[in-house]
């Protein structure tokens, strides 16, 4: 290693480890101030997880996840109608928004003439669409139902048009950022040996982008299923008990989510509804964690080095 690498090596090292030796007052408060934030947060978010974990803790059994929700019976209670609610809207959810939202990314990114206004009304709007509140999507989920003929509330259908129109901005962003990765020479190689730039977007960046994908697609759905309000705009029901049948005609048919059943059994007065809905959270968290660690293991094993 010459001595021109090895000290950029180094002082690389020292920026980015913080240990220069080149501290005074003001950067050793500012570092201070970094890593109370850091731990007043964590700590913050660890004491409420145990705090409801050990709240919840008499409710650990099957009959949370093989039960149906009981108002005269809140010791046996259980949540199998929320559980596969929710798993059925995220399939519903993943096949409205994940197509829609890639091919809209890959558009805007690969074909797109960003000196057209129209296309730089778009993009700002994406990025102002990411910030919307959630309870918005549930009411234009409820004009998309209207539009295409569907006048009853609390279907399937609807929470999962809600939940995608939640979800599209993300993964629309996320997508642009992971194809925008993709270095030029991959694209340059591929058009120079006479591929169109369909071709190249199909077969060459579109595969090489699929970990930052994946990666903001189940991290979207992870903000999808711990979501209540939009799915109580669209009248989603909380004490259903039965669960949507899983297929087409389920698209049609009421149903209720996890988040939803934990909404209403926390605002209960009785002490046994309130330490089921604090197991439900665990639960839910644990689905939560569950396609994190997904995410990470598709980064993981799809990821390359340029």
């Amino acid at each position: 290693m010459s001595a021109a690498s090895a000290t950029a090596a180094s002082v690389t090292n020292l920026v980015t480890s913080g240990r220069s030796k080149d501290r005074n007052v003001g950067s050793l408060v500012f570092l201070g101030l970094l890593w109370f934030s850091l731990f007043f947060g964590v700590l913050v978010l660890v004491a409420l997880i145990v705090d409801t974990a050990i709240k919840g803790a008499p409710r650990f059994d099957a009959e949370l996840l093989t039960n149906y929700s009981s108002l005269f019976k809140p010791e046996e209670t259980g949540f199998k109608a929320g559980i596969v609610g929710s798993i059925w809207l995220m399939i519903c959810t993943a096949i409205l928004a994940v197509p829609l939202g890639i091919s809209a990314a890959l558009y805007l990114e690969e074909f797109a003439d960003t000196n057209r206004w129209w296309n730089r009304l778009i993009e700002v709007n994406l990025q102002n669409l990411a910030a919307v509140p959630s309870i918005v999507y549930g009411l234009l989920a409820l004009a998309v139902m209207a539009v295409i003929g569907f006048d009853d509330e609390g279907v399937v259908l609807g929470g999962a048009i809600a939940l995608a129109l939640l979800i599209l901005p993300v993964i629309i962003i996320t997508t642009r950022e992971s194809v925008r990765a993709v270095p030029q020479d991959i694209r340059q190689g591929s058009l120079a040996l006479g591929a169109t730039v369909w071709q190249t977007t199909w077969r060459q960046t579109l595969p090489s982008a699929i970990p930052g994908i994946a990666t903001g697609t189940i991290l979207g759905l992870s903000r999808a299923i711990g979501e209540a309000a939009p799915l109580i705009v669209v009248g989603f029901g909380v004490n259903v008990l039965f669960t949507p049948e899983l297929g087409p005609e389920g698209l049609t048919s009421s149903g209720t989510s996890l988040p939803n059943q934990i909404y209403n059994l926390s605002s209960q007065s009785r002490e046994e509804f309130v330490t089921a809905a604090s197991a439900a959270i665990i639960v839910l968290l644990v689905m939560i964690l569950g396609m994190n660690a997904l995410a990470i293991i598709i980064r993981n094993k799809f990821q390359r080095s340029w």
